[in-house]
């Protein structure tokens, strides 16, 4: 399942960056999107959903687990149980 890959691939360095990665889902559709759910102690904001972005994209394109185009979506734990 390509979410059980990319959450082997991205869990230590999000980790190891001071975040938890609580959820990966990927929902294909007319926009197929990866959606990173990251946790931390503390309030997430923006700036610290581009640091994770920052840190998973290039691991991601390096690995390239998913063919078809999608965007990434890296948002706090509170977006992501809504």
């Amino acid at each position: 399942m390509v979410e059980e890959k990319v959450r082997k691939l991205l869990e230590k360095a999000v980790n190891d960056s001071g975040y938890i990665l609580d959820e990966v889902t990927y929902e294909k559709g007319k926009i197929n999107t990866l959606l990173i759910v990251i946790d931390k102690e503390g309030y997430i904001n923006i700036n610290d959903c581009i640091a994770v972005n920052k840190i998973i994209d290039p691991l991601l394109e390096k690995a390239d687990l998913i063919s078809e185009s999608y965007v990434l979506d890296v948002c706090s734990k509170e977006k992501g149980s809504a």
